[in-house]
């Protein structure tokens, strides 16, 4: 057998080598850095070391950012900056808005809303002036008061010929003096000096002459002694004050002394010895047990209570005792009795449209004496009913049982 490769299939050495290199897959020595990543995944903490790398690198970004921003405005040219500082500054013009009617609107929510409006309401300034007013039917002493914001005794003050220092005397269709302010109105005598008068009134003499309403001034006034001020003048005293005038019934009329009552009108009557005396309570002189008129009020001049009630109902004694005045009072009170308790107390029924009880007669607690009805100065069927002691006229609520 013949062993022999054919010549066209035989292979030299040299070119046998060439196809082992060919065959053989050539590798590629690796870098340090591979390396050292190889490892770091083969000990496990290429994850980890890729997390820092990360922020490490977000942080040099930022900081790259922000090294340009200065860099930026830092060579800003100083015109462009004034010509920025310039415009911030320009004023923004006015906007004509006509006749603009701003709507209001409602906001629902707590607290307090703050509403722009285009306009600006300014208060009216206080008065300086006397002003008038005509009583309408239904007005009291205190309505026309709080209308004016005053108090109820400026309206008394200042309407004294009209008023005589009465709250109930008021009527409608009386036209009534309004002060400007809190205080007193005073007819300049003959004969006044400026500092008697301001100290009757509680006040300095400088604030009657520097009132703007009284148009007077120091240089005019001269001698405060004998100022220059023409009897008639009227003049506002600011913040002053005064007694008033009481017409209903004077302290201290009792059995032992009734003559203090004579000079309020026929009803007066005689020294009454023993009788009747009370027991130190008091009941209710009418039917109904509430108000129909004035509440007791010392700084409008009204001691007593105004109790409901219709002309002809009773009227009963809130406690026994003696009837020490018992017919008219000249004074604004009409048809009055009053009961002496025979214990310090003395109790006034006024407005009365009859009588039942008279003059030295006892009567007994809760006893009938006389009729409701609407007498002398009243504007309509009440009770005017007034607890007193011979030195002060009490509050009748704080004695009497509740209603």
């Amino acid at each position: 057998m013949n062993n022999e490769i054919p010549e066209e299939l035989s292979i030299s050495e040299e070119e046998s080598q060439e196809i082992e290199a060919d065959s053989i897959p050539e590798i590629e020595e690796k870098g340090w850095l591979s390396r050292w990543s190889d490892a770091l995944l083969q000990m496990g903490l290429g994850e980890s070391i890729l997390r820092v790398g990360t922020s490490l690198l977000s942080l040099a970004v930022i900081g790259v950012v922000v090294w340009l921003i200065q860099m930026f405005y830092t060579e800003l040219p100083e015109a462009q900056i004034n010509a920025a500082a310039a415009q911030e500054a320009t004023p923004i013009p006015a906007v004509d808005i006509g006749d603009f009617n701003p709507v209001a609107i409602e906001f629902n929510f707590e607290g307090i809303p703050r509403i722009a409006k285009p306009f600006t309401n300014i208060p009216s300034r206080p008065r300086q002036q006397i002003t008038t007013y005509t009583v309408q039917d239904g007005d009291s002493v205190f309505g026309i008061a709080e209308k004016y914001g005053l108090d109820p005794q400026t309206i008394l003050w200042g309407n004294y010929n009209v008023l005589l220092d009465d709250p109930h005397a008021l009527q409608a269709g009386q036209e009534l003096t309004i002060l400007p302010v809190t205080g007193t109105y005073y007819e300049w005598q003959a004969g006044d000096g400026l500092n008697g008068v301001a100290s009757f009134f509680g006040v300095a003499p400088e604030e009657i002459i520097n009132f703007p309403g009284n148009n007077m001034d120091l240089i005019t006034i001269g001698d405060f002694n004998n100022p220059n001020i023409q009897p008639g003048t009227m003049l506002i005293v600011p913040g002053g004050k005064r007694a008033f005038t009481t017409w209903g019934a004077p302290l201290g009329v009792t059995r032992e002394d009734p003559a203090l009552a004579r000079v309020l009108g026929p009803g007066a009557c005689d020294p009454v010895i023993g009788g009747a005396v009370g027991y130190g309570n008091f009941v209710y002189p009418t039917n109904k047990h509430f108000l129909s008129g004035y509440n007791y009020s010392p700084e409008s001049n009204h001691w007593g209570i105004d109790l409901a009630g219709s002309i002809g109902e009773g009227v009963y004694a809130t406690d026994a005792g003696v009837v020490v005045y018992s017919g008219l009072n000249n004074y604004g009170y009409g048809i009055m009795i009053i009961i002496d308790h025979g214990n310090g107390f003395q109790s006034l029924y006024a407005h009365l449209s009859a009588t039942y009880r008279f003059c030295g007669q006892s009567v007994g607690q809760g006893e009938g004496i006389g009729a409701l009805g609407s007498t002398g100065r009243s504007s309509g069927s009440h009770l005017h009913f007034e607890i007193m002691t011979t030195t002060y006229k009490i509050n009748p609520w704080d004695v009497l049982p509740p209603p």
